[in-house]
């Protein structure tokens, strides 16, 4: 059974489904003014999430009315048209369990992250490190930071040893992944000089020759280019992403397009 109303005005408490809720109280000592929903519960556009995603899901504004949005473009909201948010926070947030941030995060302050950030400090504008952060393994009372590498170019790599053996058979993906011709490779013998070179590479392999015939053991690192994605141009003239020359819908672009 359902009902329809123009209006509904709440001076107590609102709740909508089961269950015991702490925080609004209940009873006597219910708080006037709070509300409760069970979940899941969906704001905004529905179709953004056809299954459930989570406790609240918030999609773009999906509301007609042109008081909302003037004037009203559907899913204005979050798309960056009229207003960039789905959800606006004026006081402080708090997240209690991990953030996940599928395009960007960006922020008045410095922020500490494990993502490639853009952040704004004092009006400048500075490039936090792609890092990760974990208890020490072998000393007590430390942490561990390391940072991640950055190139000008989208490198796959592949690493290992090899041992009597004359051909490092690169992973079957590399096949349609990689630039055969971007594919450089790093030996290191083991033991003994063995004056290894890289005869040649084809076949998805990196065929070896070692001096006299003699048996090759050495460790490798081989990296290669993708050829899947559009190369990336490294240095470009302009004042934010948004004037980068190439297809900036194939990057997550992690920072602030001011």
């Amino acid at each position: 059974m359902s009902f329809g109303f123009d209006d509904i005005n709440v001076g107590g408490q609102l709740k909508v489904g089961q269950g015991f809720v702490p925080a609004i109280k209940e009873g006597n000592t219910k708080i006037n003014g709070s509300g409760y929903i069970e979940g899941p519960m969906v704001v905004g556009a529905g179709v953004y999430y056809p299954s459930i995603y989570a406790t609240l899901m918030v999609g773009p504004l999906a509301n007609p009315d042109p008081d909302c949005t003037p004037p009203f473009v559907p899913g204005a909201l979050c798309q960056g048209l009229s207003q960039p948010y789905s959800l606006a926070v004026s006081a402080n947030a708090a997240i209690m369990g991990n953030l996940d941030v599928n395009f960007r995060l960006q922020t008045g302050g410095l922020v500490v992250a494990g993502g490639d950030v853009w952040a704004f400090c004092g009006g400048h504008r500075l490039s936090t490190k792609k890092d990760f952060d974990i208890p020490h393994p072998t000393k007590e009372g430390y942490r561990l930071r390391h940072v991640a590498p950055e190139a000008a170019t989208a490198d796959v790599y592949t690493r290992g040893r090899v041992s009597n053996k004359d051909k490092i058979f690169l992973p079957p993906y590399w096949k349609n992944l990689v630039s055969p011709s971007s594919i450089t490779v790093s030996l290191t013998p083991i033991g003994a000089h063995q004056h290894i070179i890289v005869k040649r590479i084809s076949d998805n392999a990196v065929h070896l020759q070692s001096n006299g015939g003699i048996p090759i053991n050495c460790y490798y690192h081989i990296y290669g280019e993708r050829i899947d994605c559009e190369r990336n141009i490294a240095e470009y003239e302009g004042e934010s992403p948004k004037d980068y020359p190439g297809d900036n819908s194939e990057y997550l672009q992690s920072g602030s397009y001011q």
